[in-house]
């Protein structure tokens, strides 16, 4: 029988491993800076090359990127690289929004579904607080488009699938603008409102209940709602002509 010598694995592995393993935890989201160096060598408890040397390892398996006196971001890791972005797709051209909500309808009625099943407490009571913050919004009419794309990208998280999460999180990126857009140009009255908290509402007491398929019935009928007035938005706008930030 032969045997292959033990060899102690290098402190920055170790490190590498660990952030890692975060990352895939959903612990990071995509976009989101890293604690600097400083830090995570007293988290660590190691000399600060060996963190260097961790990160390194980390942006050359494509898992973070690190800028030059800017930190170091985490990556996607479902993104893929194209010549015109997502998120430039949306500010020209209307009909790609459309496009990207209808794959939502099918995404998020599985996330929706899959939180219902795994959902840890931490998870509820973080979609509650998003709930209890849009709740307070309807006394001033306050828009909650912010709240409404951290509702959503919690119950990806709270699926405990990181694949979800980060394909969640990368579509909200990229349709960030737009969604600003439509909520203050066509939610403006207290009844639509109303009628967005109630959707939001109802998703969240289905997965609240361990219902998956009430979830999911609950998240296509708001999404196909959103569907038809984001439709309407885009013909009054001409399709590309949309508004530029």
């Amino acid at each position: 029988m032969m045997f292959t010598p033990i060899k102690p694995k290098k402190v920055s592995t170790q490190i590498a491993e660990q952030i890692r393993a975060s990352i895939l935890a959903g612990e990071f989201t995509p976009g989101e800076k890293l604690p600097p160096e400083r830090e995570l060598a007293e988290m660590f408890g190691v000399s600060r090359p060996s963190v260097r040397e961790a990160l390194n390892l980390l942006a050359s398996s494509g898992m973070v990127e690190t800028y030059q006196g800017g930190g170091t971001i985490v990556r996607s890791l479902v993104e893929v690289s194209t010549n015109v972005p997502l998120s430039e797709l949306i500010r020209i051209d209307g009909d790609r929004a459309l496009d990207v909500i209808e794959v939502r309808k099918g995404m998020e009625s599985w996330t929706s579904y899959y939180a219902a099943s795994r959902a840890l407490p931490e998870d509820l009571r973080r979609l509650e607080l998003v709930i209890e913050g849009m709740s307070k919004n309807l006394e001033d009419l306050k828009h909650s488009e912010d709240l409404d794309a951290h509702f959503h990208t919690l119950i990806a998280k709270a699926t405990h699938n990181v694949v979800w999460f980060h394909m969640m999180q990368s579509i909200f990126d990229a349709m960030q603008e737009f969604q600003r857009d439509v909520w203050r140009a066509v939610y403006m009255s207290s009844d639509d409102h109303h009628l967005l908290f109630s959707h939001h509402r109802r998703i969240y007491d289905m997965i609240r209940e361990r219902n998956p398929e009430g979830a999911r019935d609950a998240m296509l009928e708001h999404l196909t709602f959103a569907h038809k007035r984001c439709s309407a938005y885009v013909s009054s706008r001409g399709g590309a002509d949309l508004p530029v930030a």
